[in-house]
């Protein structure tokens, strides 16, 4: 075991401070990641702060991690030291359910273990990006391609980026495609940029007039204020596919009344509170569908990564100390970030040494 510095929260209602924790020598299997930049998401908050009840303390935050591999077990093939690496949302699965066997490693039936906060239905703590190193099996590890004045930018795809490319990939968005994106924060800004880059139609829908600069700058051809029942209506029964972002309770029916028969709106906002149920009739009436999608496999997180370095797409970030990671949370509950918080480990590594 070696020591590793960290920060953390001992309980919901402490705020994250300095820890030092032991990580696993790396084994065979095993690849060893000394941390660069570490993006701030907002599951980290709800975790730290135990609002979805099932927090591990002490509890380390962080699964947009980029770095450098500073060590390989002897069986590794695909990482060698001074590579660049990025750990995402996982960090093992049971490897031999069905859904593992297709690469979709985060409908493991037997549930996957998060980079932070351990397995899913119980287990060991295990602990994120916000710390000086970390050990994760090889078949977790990322290859990333992004130039590397661009790292701390890339460190957000881990989370924003598989999240929002998933749905746009799966349900075929592109070329020919009316594309709808709801809410431009973290992940909407990037469902914007991705959907443009796959050649969709790209409307953003934002109750702020504000951010309609924004969102024609990121990528959109149209930007809709949802408020606005007369700018809705103009488009009623002509979006493909709708990407719903936004982590708040409201109203679906009005973004399904957008859909074209046989359209989706897909969730990927996760709010502390259940939506309201939809009208059965918007539904049924245009065998328009809801659904619901979660990051995505180590197999598609690789796919996006190309995908994005490819299009030379990165996110929007504010670079912070990790010294300011509390006060880069108040900050995150008013959406007063464009549009990712990412930790340079540099300041970590500095605290660490004095």
């Amino acid at each position: 075991m070696s020591k590793t510095y960290t920060y953390a929260a001992q309980s919901a209602t402490e705020k994250l401070a300095p820890f030092t924790l032991e990580r696993r020598e790396p084994g065979a299997n095993d690849v060893q990641i000394d941390i660069l930049h570490c993006g701030v998401c907002h599951s980290d908050l709800h975790t730290a702060r135990n609002e979805w009840a099932n927090t591990l303390y002490p509890s380390v935050p962080g699964h947009e991690i980029v770095g450098r591999v500073s060590a390989v077990g002897s069986d590794v093939k695909n990482f060698k030291v001074g590579d660049l690496a990025g750990v995402g949302c996982m960090v093992d699965s049971c490897q031999h359910c069905p859904s593992c066997a297709e690469g979709e490693e985060q409908y493991c039936e037997n549930g996957f273990t998060g980079t932070y906060n351990g397995p899913m239905f119980g287990g060991e703590n295990t602990y994120g990006g916000y710390s000086t190193r970390i050990v994760v099996k090889e078949n977790f590890v990322l290859h990333i391609s992004h130039a590397e004045k661009d790292l701390a930018a890339v460190a957000p795809l881990l989370c924003a980026g598989i999240t929002t490319y998933s749905p746009l990939s799966h349900w075929k968005t592109g070329p020919g495609k009316k594309v709808g994106i709801v809410g431009l924060g973290g992940l909407g800004h990037m469902g914007v940029k991705i959907a443009a880059a796959m050649g969709a139609h790209v409307v953003l829908f934002t109750t702020s007039e504000s951010k309609r600069e924004d969102g024609l700058r990121l990528g959109a051809k149209e930007v809709v204020i949802s408020k606005d029942a007369e700018q809705m209506a103009a488009h009623t029964n002509s979006f493909d596919f709708i990407l719903n972002t936004v982590a708040a309770k409201h109203d679906l029916d009005p973004f399904l009344s957008l859909l074209k028969r046989d359209g989706t709106l897909t969730l990927v906002g996760a709010p502390e509170h259940p939506h309201p149920s939809p009208t059965v009739f918007n539904l049924i009436l245009k065998r328009r569908s809801l659904a619901g999608s979660l990051i995505g496999g180590i197999r598609e997180t690789q796919e996006m990564l190309d995908f994005c370095a490819k299009h030379k797409i990165v996110s929007d970030i504010e670079p912070i100390d990790i010294q300011y990671i509390n006060e880069a949370y108040e900050r995150m509950l008013k959406s007063d970030v464009k549009y990712r918080f990412v930790i340079d480990m540099a300041s970590l590594r500095k605290e660490e040494a004095a």
